[in-house]
């Protein structure tokens, strides 16, 4: 173990934590939303959802200032670095997938969808419930192991989907919509199990 000589801003374990909170926050408005039967609902949850969004940028600004202004981090600066940018990659594209829907006007996507909005709904619980434990090292090694089965489970559940768009009965310009939604939410499943990634390796290093 690496022994420290000057404190650590423990900050950077609460700024951690409340952005993770907002990915949870954040997926259970994007389940609300392709949920919503009513446009209005849609519209007023998508904004709802870039409300959520916008406070991640913040809280993800907050971290890279105070990593930019603090002598002694608690992790290597790269690795904040990296971790910050991953949760807020995990909004960013649950973002865009709500958005899409309003701006193209779906009223329904295909009943797998719902899956893949699961997976990340289940991704977002289990790295707010990880963050916490940062500031232990300990107890990590199940949250990065199930997020890469969920990422596996939602890479299925995206190969599912595209066979059902592309099976010829669809009229293309739906399919086309419909595609560039579900590509979002996949790319939301690969930016969660990049943030367990980032904190496998920070876990081994602090080790």
């Amino acid at each position: 173990m690496r022994l420290r000589i000057t404190p650590q801003d423990t900050s950077f374990y609460d700024l951690f934590a409340a952005l993770a909170r907002l990915l949870v926050e954040g997926a259970d408005l994007l389940a609300e939303l392709l949920g919503a039967a009513d446009a209005d609902d849609r519209d007023k949850l998508a904004e709802r959802l870039r409300e959520a969004e916008h406070r991640a940028d913040e809280a993800t600004h907050e971290l890279m200032k105070r990593v930019n202004s603090t002598f002694v981090t608690p992790f290597d600066r790269e690795d904040i670095y990296a971790l910050a940018a991953g949760l807020d990659d995990c909004m960013d594209h649950m973002e865009e997938a709500g958005d899409l829907v309003v701006l193209y006007r779906l009223e329904q996507l295909p009943d797998a969808t719902a899956d893949l909005v699961q997976v990340l709904q289940r991704c977002a619980e289990l790295t707010a419930a990880a963050m916490p434990r940062l500031r232990s090292m300990k107890d990590l090694t199940d949250f990065w192991v199930e997020i890469n089965r969920l990422e596996n489970q939602a890479d299925r559940a995206h190969r599912r989907l595209l066979a059902d768009l592309f099976d010829g009965s669809g009229d293309a310009m739906y399919v086309l919509k419909a595609k560039d939604v579900v590509e979002a939410l996949e790319a939301a499943a690969d930016a969660f199990e990049s943030v367990a990634n980032t904190v496998e390796q920070i876990a081994i290093k602090e080790s």
